[in-house]
This record gives structure tokens, C-alpha cells and sequence, in this order.
């Protein structure tokens, strides 16, 4: 269902794929950014880009078992990180691979940004997902 490829000519990457493929019929969800937000709608982790990366995955697995998919089914990521610190995205990045998302490992693109959208915000991770046949049909 999932195919994992990296280009045997460029340096090899340390814990994503340089490409997912997917076959063709196979179900694919696209989920908005999984954001830093307690059920309340607070922002968890104020100034600490680690936590609400924390949260981030948290809530994104929660956005996978509502499609009936997991982290181990993520083909790609894109994830933003508030920050032109290489130590700050790297901090942010160790939370993804402890995550199980570079199980795939999937595909991903890590970046520093300005702002994001609530007061606050430091992480946000968009995904693309597999959603895996059940047993006895769709």
C-alpha cells in the first residue's frame, strides 16, 4: 500500500523518506494543521516549542483515529515551527521522530516561519494519511 523510496544518488535522510508512494484506489485523508490546543481551546505549552509540539502530535493522532488512520500510516508532513533557530526546529523535529511519524518514515518538510495563526502558536504539523481497509470492506 506504502512504498517508501530514497533517490540512491542523494545523501541519505536520517529518519524521513525522500518519497512516499501510494497506489492508485487506495483511500487518502488530508488533515488541516494539527495545532497546540487543550480541548478548551488553549494554548498548551506557552513558549516552549517542544510542548506544543507534544500537543501537536497528540491532537494529530487524534485527527488520525477520527479518519480510522494512525501515525504509521502518514505518507508526508509539513511541519512549521515559529522560530530561524536551527536548535529550536531541531527540538521541535526530535518530538516528531519520538512520535512514532518516522516509523515509515514518512515523507516531511521541516520549516521556520514568522507567525502562525493563534497568539501564541510555535508548531503546527499538516499531514497526509493512508486510511488502511478494514477487515470486511471500507
Amino acid at each position: 500500500m506504502i512504498r517508501r523510496v530514497n533517490a540512491p544518488s542523494l545523501f541519505p535522510p536520517p529518519t524521513y523518506a525522500h518519497a512516499s508512494v501510494v497506489e492508485a484506489g487506495t483511500r487518502l485523508a488530508f488533515l488541516a494543521g494539527a495545532v497546540p490546543l487543550d480541548e478548551k481551546g488553549e494554548i498548551v505549552g506557552p513558549d516552549d516549542p517542544a510542548r506544543q509540539a507534544e500537543q501537536v502530535i497528540a491532537n494529530l493522532r487524534e485527527q488520525l483515529a477520527a479518519v480510522g488512520s494512525d501515525v504509521t500510516h502518514v505518507v508526508a508532513t509539513d511541519v512549521y515551527v515559529v522560530s530561524g533557530e536551527p536548535s529550536v526546529l531541531s527540538a521541535v523535529w526530535e518530538v516528531v521522530e519520538s512520535s512514532g511519524l518516522s516509523t515509515g518514515p514518512h515523507s516531511s518538510t521541516l520549516l521556520g516561519v514568522a507567525c502562525l495563526g493563534y497568539p501564541g502558536q510555535l508548531v503546527e504539523i499538516t499531514a497526509t494519511a493512508v486510511v488502511p481497509d478494514r477487515e470486511g470492506g471500507r
